[in-house]
């Protein structure tokens, strides 16, 4: 008896799905473009570009994603941006003094606007730059602490849920980057 109602049970369950395949097109399941928001094209196929503005303890304040298409001068004040430090009393601070980052940043006018913001941009010019303005070699010794902006991103490389994206939702991918970034200054705090 129990197994001619599962036997019975299991085919209008069947029938049903097949209905419901048959009314719904694969289109409308995702109306969206194909591989996500924030997907863009790489040397290596497609990708997300991690955009991450750390403390000198290696510890995330800012974080974005974006297209791997874009140069990462133009999204860089975006990034910034994304910055809310809390203090004890009053207003988040907003803008760091310096920013450290690396030749990818090369650009007198990006400069000149964080200067007007009251922003230290200490980048190295690029090989093929002539025109070499804001060049001082004093500043250049704080870039050797660039390599705490690279142990972050080898740290949040450690988590495989960011390195390849499954995700489909960039909310959800902003969901496990947040996730990560909590999980890296709750390790560096205890």
């Amino acid at each position: 008896m129990a197994g001619c109602v599962a036997r019975s049970v299991g085919r209008i369950g069947r029938r049903r799905l097949a209905e419901v395949g048959r009314d719904v097109s694969g289109w409308q399941l995702r109306p969206s473009q194909k591989g996500g928001d924030a997907v863009g094209k790489t040397k290596r196929g497609k990708g997300t570009k991690w955009m991450v503005l750390v403390d000198g303890q290696g510890l995330p304040l800012g974080v974005r994603l974006e297209s791997a298409s874009p140069a990462e001068v133009t999204l860089a004040e975006a990034t910034l941006e994304e910055v809310r430090v809390p203090r004890p009393k009053g207003r988040p601070r907003q803008k760091p003094k310096r920013v450290i980052a690396d030749a990818g940043y090369d650009s007198d006018p990006l400069r000149e606007r964080l200067k007007k913001r009251a922003i230290e941009l200490i980048a190295p010019y690029r090989k093929n730059n002539k025109r070499r303005r804001y060049e001082d070699g004093r500043k250049m010794r704080r870039y050797r602490r660039r390599w705490i902006v690279e142990r972050t991103n080898a740290w949040l490389g450690q988590f495989r849920r960011l390195l390849v994206r499954h995700e489909h939702l960039l909310s959800t991918y902003y969901a496990f980057f947040y996730l990560a970034c909590f999980w890296i200054t709750l390790r560096h705090c205890l």
